[in-house]
């Protein structure tokens, strides 16, 4: 999503000014991350990402006004693709579930290390992934409960370039990364990734990586 040779922009959405300043303070320590607006509700949050066109938006779950998961919905349908990573102080099952299906490309909770959030930031920002571990432990459960009562998962329906792709989207990186890795040009790695979303039945990456888990792709081709 972003080049090497500027900052990861971000966008700040929480209805507690304090909050805000602590992400501010703990984003600062990475001079390849930059904080371009804040926002207290969903509502300025998503003016402010067409005022500012921000790489990520760290968004609160409950805020007055429009709530952060009514406006990563809306922020998903936008024509310009922002990452949005849920950071909230509430990770029940269903607040995960219905935010990942609205969209979002990374669940963080605000009792995490400091250093998952700069990880999320900058895995969203490069047009990854990110879940808290804590987070994606009960998301592999959930799924792998879900695989278990509908035991056929459409993973042989992939192509073995599908598999590759797959599997460098389990292991978090970009699009562009993953072209460099098998030397494909990024626009078919897209095609890939579409067509890898379509045949598994999930609606963004972080649950196509998910699936990589599952299906034992725990590093993308070429590693050595």
């Amino acid at each position: 999503m972003t080049s090497d040779s500027r900052p990861v922009r971000v966008l700040v959405a929480d209805d507690e000014a304090l909050v805000r300043a602590g992400v501010r303070a703990i984003l600062a320590r990475d001079p390849q991350i930059e904080v371009v607006a804040e926002a207290a509700d969903g509502r300025e949050a998503i003016a402010l990402v067409r005022q500012h066109r921000p790489d990520v938006v760290l968004l609160d779950i409950q805020m007055p006004g429009l709530d952060g998961l009514t406006a990563v919905a809306r922020l998903h349908r936008e024509p310009t693709p922002v990452g949005v990573i849920m950071l909230t102080t509430f990770g029940q099952d269903a607040y995960v579930t219905r935010a990942l299906e609205e969209g979002a490309d990374g669940f963080l909770l605000k009792a995490d290390d400091p250093r998952e959030l700069l990880n999320g930031v900058r895995a969203v920002g490069a047009g990854g992934a990110y879940l808290s571990p804590r987070v994606a432990g009960r998301v592999i459960a959930g799924m792998r409960a879900h695989r278990a009562a509908h035991p056929h998962r459409p993973l042989e329906r992939l192509t073995g370039r599908e598999r590759e792709v797959l599997a460098g989207i389990g292991t978090g990186l970009s699009n562009a990364e993953i072209a460099g890795r098998l030397h494909l040009v990024e626009g078919t790695v897209k095609a890939h990734v579409s067509a890898v979303l379509a045949k598994l039945g999930v609606r963004n990456r972080v649950e196509a990586a998910i699936a990589a888990h599952e299906a034992g792709l725990l590093a993308p081709p070429g590693r050595d």
